[in-house]
């Protein structure tokens, strides 16, 4: 491996794409099928907020996070605060990415996906006792290198280009991403993910943020309603696939890339698609129910349990906006009487925990 910077060539790359078209329109196709289903939710924000926090967990683990999905809804709940544990770490840092989703959706309703947003989105993302020192919202000022941990410079498996010459790339990068002649906007959100992983533009957390950029770009572009087709689960499931095809892009192989990523977009909208209607069927069925429930209440309590699937009485009034803590409580008894949600520690008498699992086994299947 040479020891040597690597530098990007400008944009946009020659691209032979005849031999992807067929995955191309496949992945299009998912995505529209995907979007079709989100729109005729009686309410989008059923999924949302369990598809940021998934995508979170998964865009995080590529990264050395331990957190599962459960852990980190568990931890909503109990509405912890401080990083005393390492999973308390991890928890720090998977709910900063789901902000950093969140925001950069309203960000996006006043300016494009450009450098500042970006800068934006790294600070929120490093916002933590383990990111504070690593330059939260600004380019690196210093040379690094990729490999195994310990390794020097000479075993780097890549050498992203120096500092000075990151704010040229990165502004060539931008334009490229907002350029509305290129041919397909799939194709460029892959050459983009690759430029920007390869310029390496921030100390830490440049793989968080380039897996942020992707959805961001398929909402800013009408490719979707909502900026929630993630595609960290098929990346953290063909991990070795995702970085040797990044690699190869380096050698002059675009189309391993390009082909895995539109791969990535179409497995993902289908199976978010299915996800989505499992949950479209999940809502109605109960909905049907609620008049049993003789509570004017249920219905925001329903809606509130598709948003935070594991809870507290304390946490699910407050995501309700229920008028009372005996209400609350009260609903909470009628749904598990009902068999919807369970208490997930019945032997403990305080601070009980309560689970939605019909909805958590469509979520993390």
């Amino acid at each position: 491996m040479s020891n040597r910077p690597f530098t990007p060539l400008p944009l946009p790359p020659t691209l032979d794409l005849a031999p992807l078209l067929p995955i191309l329109v496949q992945a299009h196709e998912a995505i529209a099928r995907y979007d079709e289903a989100v729109i005729h939710l009686p309410n989008p924000r059923l999924v949302r907020r369990s598809f940021e926090t998934q995508e979170a967990v998964r865009s995080s683990s590529i990264e050395g996070t331990q957190a599962t999905l459960t852990d980190v809804l568990e931890l909503d709940a109990a509405e912890v605060r401080g990083e005393t544990t390492r999973l308390h770490g991890d928890y720090r840092e998977i709910a900063n990415y789901r902000r950093a989703i969140a925001h950069g959706q309203e960000l996006l309703e006043k300016r494009p996906l450009a450098e500042v947003v970006i800068k934006e989105l790294h600070c929120i993302l490093l916002d933590s006792s383990r990111g504070m020192h690593r330059s939260p919202g600004e380019f690196r000022r210093h040379q690094v290198h990729i490999g195994p941990p310990g390794a020097t410079i000479d075993e780097a498996r890549f050498i992203p280009p120096e500092p000075h010459k990151i704010p040229e790339l990165f502004s060539d990068l931008m334009k490229y991403l907002h350029d509305d002649s290129q041919p397909d906007r799939l194709i460029q959100a892959a050459v983009a993910h690759y430029q920007f992983e390869a310029i390496h533009p921030f100390a830490d957390g440049n793989g968080r943020v380039g897996r942020i950029m992707i959805p961001l770009y398929l909402y800013e572009k009408g490719l979707t309603s909502y900026p929630n087709l993630y595609l960290s689960e098929f990346l953290e499931q063909h991990r070795r696939d995702y970085y040797e095809a990044l690699g190869g892009v380096s050698r002059g192989d675009w189309h391993t890339w390009i082909a895995l990523f539109l791969r990535a977009v179409r497995t993902q909208a289908l199976i978010t698609k299915r996800r989505v209607d499992e949950i479209d069927a999940l809502y109605r069925e109960i909905h049907a129910t609620l008049p049993s429930f003789q509570s004017r209440y249920a219905p925001s309590f329903l809606d509130a349990l598709f948003m935070t699937p594991i809870f507290t009485r304390a946490s699910i009034l407050n995501q309700a906006e229920l008028p009372s803590k005996q209400l609350a409580s009260a609903l909470v008894d009628k749904f598990c009487q009902a068999g919807l949600i369970v208490d997930a520690a019945p032997h403990r008498q305080r601070n009980k925990t309560f689970v939605f699992r019909r909805l958590l086994q469509i979520v993390d299947a």
